[in-house]
């Protein structure tokens, strides 16, 4: 629910603001947004006690440095609104929407193998040209038997997995016999 919440607001921030100042806003709600990962700073933004005014006036002191008006009024738009706790789902859709009005995309490549950077870059240059866009693999080193892509704004997840390939030979042996 919060999504649409904040596709609506993001809608009217991209009528009024360019691509430039819509990343550098996107990137102030990304900070903010780690900071709703913190349990305290969830129960006072939770906390019906506490007053929205006192809310929003927290989370004004959290971008001060940036120093525009246009963030604090948007803020504070947000605190008369009771929405302050939907900055976490805007933050991830400003990201979103950059990604899919610029066609950059950021993905992840998971495998209990070590990849090397030259593999990488040539997933990442097939990828780019298969979707026409520019994306950019990062590596994890995790459990997972064979490789696996994941673009997720781009809703991309491929994967080849050892287990399943013999699965699939075995299951193709047994219907040949």
């Amino acid at each position: 629910m919060s999504e649409l919440i904040a596709k609506r607001y993001i809608k009217a921030l991209k009528h009024d603001l360019d691509n430039k100042s819509l990343e550098a806003i996107s990137d102030i709600f990304s900070s903010i947004s780690l900071s709703f990962n913190d349990d305290k700073f969830k129960n006072i933004m939770g906390n019906p006690a506490v007053s929205t005014d006192d809310k929003t006036n927290i989370i004004l002191d959290a971008v001060k440095s940036a120093k525009s008006e246009k963030i604090n009024n948007f803020i504070k738009l947000l605190g008369e609104n009771n929405r302050l706790n939907i900055i976490p789902s805007l933050a991830k859709q400003m990201k979103k929407d950059i990604a899919i009005s610029s066609k950059v995309y950021s993905g992840t490549i998971y495998s209990n193998n070590d990849i090397d950077s030259k593999v990488i870059k040539n997933l990442s240059a097939g990828l780019g040209k298969k979707f026409d866009s520019k994306i950019t693999l990062n590596f994890v080193k995790n459990e997972f038997d064979g490789i696996k892509v994941d673009v997720e704004d781009l809703g991309v997840e491929i994967n080849f997995s050892k287990t399943r390939i013999n699965n699939q030979i075995i299951e193709h042996i047994v219907k040949a016999i």
